[in-house]
């Protein structure tokens, strides 16, 4: 669908949603970043997994990737309270593969850092990591942490610094915290991180589409009054 037709489809979808709901929209589509991005390997708690999708939606992240090579994913909808309606997943879940390599690749040709969020013994705190260039933030499962593969092939390493006996957050909680400082840190900075016209385009489509009732309906009447 070219962009002439991706607008006009648009104009005909907000004419189905209030006014409230379109300035909505756009508020939240004006803070959408793809600069900084989520991964999540191998996560499975329900409970963690929906948390985490909960803040990337509130701090503005719009991509969240998903590795499974162990564990399937599986959010609870109870917990994200409709958030993950508006992110966009990408998932890595090929049997037999390394799920986390295909991952890294992916993001590295999309010219990602990949920054492995665990203790290690090359690891500056989160509000060290520089931002001057596309960050992917990776968070493991709960007990076992990140793979081996992980933690060898990340471009650099981040910790929250931990001032009691526990030597880490639990995930929902350590993502929040490290999402926190580097959006401030990314909003406050010079870098270009917001979406592009045609990124924003896109997305106004998709979220006024999750936003009508049968917008499947709604779009063949669209092209069968224009004879598509």
């Amino acid at each position: 669908m070219d962009k002439s037709l991706k607008l006009q489809l648009l104009n005909y979808l907000k004419e189905f949603i209030t006014e409230d709901r379109w300035t909505k929209i756009n508020e939240v589509l004006s803070s959408r970043t793809r600069y900084l991005t989520v991964v999540l390997e191998d996560i499975y708690q329900p409970h963690n997994a929906s948390a985490v999708l909960r803040s990337c939606d509130g701090f503005g992240i719009q991509d969240v990737h998903i590795i499974e090579n162990k564990n399937e994913f599986d959010p609870n909808k109870g917990v994200t309270i409709g958030a993950d309606k508006w992110i966009s997943y990408h998932q890595y879940s090929k049997e037999g593969q390394n799920n986390t390599e295909r991952c890294f690749q992916s993001l590295r040709e999309q010219g990602y850092q990949v920054i492995a969020t665990t203790p290690h013994h090359d690891d500056v705190t989160i509000d060290e990591v520089p931002l001057d260039k596309p960050t992917a933030l990776v968070f493991g499962a709960e007990l076992t942490g990140l793979s081996d593969y992980a933690m060898e092939e990340a471009d650099g390493y981040a910790k929250i610094p931990m001032h009691g006996f526990s030597e880490s957050f639990n995930i929902s909680v350590g993502a929040a915290l490290c999402l926190y400082d580097v959006t401030t840190r990314l909003r406050k900075g010079d870098q270009n991180w917001s979406l592009t016209e045609e990124e924003k385009l896109e997305l106004q489509l998709d979220w006024v589409r999750k936003s009508v009732r049968a917008p499947k309906k709604l779009e063949e009447r669209f092209f069968e009054e224009r004879g598509k």
